[in-house]
């Protein structure tokens, strides 16, 4: 009941989400409540995460089914997000480079794993915070920052691997993996998913050493000097359509000593500034590269899904300072976040009333531009809408105090604009 209770506050047009401002969205005098869900009943959040993964991967699936798109790629895009947080008394808190700040400082990183469904939708189906060694190593650090006794460090990479473990064994099945240089570095993963015949487009450093063939032996930027400085190996493909249109680069790809690995070189248009990624393929499947352009493409969902979980739903706003309740704080956003993104996804055709494209350059505009279809935002603005009750014989007021406007008097559209 509370657990419901804390994701419909999430995602409602709260500006900040806390004890205080939870516990008046739901209609609690104080937020002790809020504090108990979140620190001290019981409830594991990770087997709740199980839930929230099936359900958004279900629900995903059958959004694609019902569009006539089932074969759609599937690709799971892992990346972590941060939060700034002040002093030294939170769980996993550290001096360390923030992606949210764009500076090293004082905050916490948690790595999220993302199920995305090409021309569809997607949503955060996994977790798990990066906890550095010294807390775990300090005894009365990890019982003040209420760490598991059990807990072991692990690197970003390796708690890649967990979070896809948890979902490989939940069904979730995935054409490619994909991420950037923090997990295209980590040798684990690779073996990982090569051991578990998955597919991977990880993001590699200019500097990784492909073999090329038996004795020949190049870094990345080496091999496109080398191997590619001839303009017709490379070819302009869409990374896929992006909120300013599509998104074009050139492409080229390299084969490697091994028939399931390549190296594919995406090259900026404009800058020339080129990002590379290390491919494997499982037996059985497709060789080509338009394919692997396809699933490197798919990875910036992920971005979106932190910035929805953030601005829609407070996914940094966890002013909890313990382990286990920031895991639950998460688990929640993400079940918020899962609702909101199976419903828009379900729906996406059906609301989007737009004409076609043009057939012609001199083709005057149509009459009615229409809408486009229904985002995670506004799905989230259409749920929480509060509606407020007819006004009591007796005194002309409502009759629910959560119907008052909030202390900001902030509206849906301000605290979650539509994208």
């Amino acid at each position: 009941m509370q657990a419901g209770k804390y994701v419909a506050a999430v995602a409602s047009d709260l500006p900040r989400r806390n004890g205080w401002t939870i516990a008046q969205r739901v209609g609690d005098r104080a937020p002790q409540r809020t504090q108990r869900l979140l620190n001290r009943a019981v409830w594991d959040p990770f087997a709740a995460m199980g839930v929230v993964r099936r359900f958004a991967v279900a629900g995903l699936d059958e959004a694609a089914r019902r569009s006539g798109r089932p074969r759609g790629m599937r690709v799971g895009a892992i990346d972590e997000t941060s939060q700034v947080k002040q002093g030294r008394a939170t769980a996993g808190v550290k001096r360390h480079y923030l992606g949210c700040a764009g500076k090293v400082a004082n905050g916490i990183t948690m790595v999220h794993l993302s199920y995305v469904r090409e021309r569809t939708g997607h949503a955060l189906i996994g977790a798990r915070q990066w906890i550095p060694a010294e807390h775990i190593d300090d005894p009365a650090t990890s019982l003040a920052m209420g760490l598991p006794g059990d807990l072991e460090f692990r690197t970003k990479g390796q708690l890649a691997i967990g979070i896809l473990t948890e979902a490989l064994a939940d069904g979730a099945r995935l054409d490619f993996l994909c991420g950037d240089e923090v997990y295209g570095s980590s040798s684990e993963l690779r073996e990982f998913c090569e051991e578990h015949g998955q597919g991977y487009v990880l993001r590699v450093r200019s500097d990784f050493h492909l073999t090329l063939a038996p004795g020949v032996t190049l870094t990345c930027a080496q091999a496109v000097t080398r191997l590619l400085s001839d303009t017709r190996r490379w070819e302009v493909r869409s990374a896929g359509r992006g909120s300013k249109g599509e998104r074009w680069y050139a492409w080229a790809w390299l084969a490697t000593a091994s028939p399931r690995h390549c190296l594919l070189i995406r090259r900026h248009l404009a800058s020339g500034e080129l990002a590379f990624h290390y491919c494997y393929t499982p037996g059985g499947q497709p060789v080509s590269k338009a394919r692997l352009i396809r699933a490197a493409g798919l990875r910036w969902p992920v971005e979106e899904d932190f910035e929805f979980g953030k601005d829609c739903f407070g996914l940094d706003q966890s002013q909890v300072r313990l382990y286990t309740a920031i895991a639950r704080h998460a688990v929640l956003v993400m079940a918020a976040l899962a609702i909101c993104a199976v419903s828009a996804a379900l729906l996406h055709d059906r609301s989007d009333t737009q004409p076609p494209p043009p057939a012609r350059p001199d083709q005057p505009p149509p009459a009615d531009p229409g809408m486009i279809h229904l985002t995670v935002p506004e799905i989230t603005r259409l749920l929480t809408r509060r509606r407020p009750r007819p006004a009591t014989p007796s005194t002309g007021r409502t009759g629910d105090a959560a119907t008052r406007p909030s202390p900001a008097g902030t509206t849906s559209a301000h605290a979650c604009p539509r994208r």
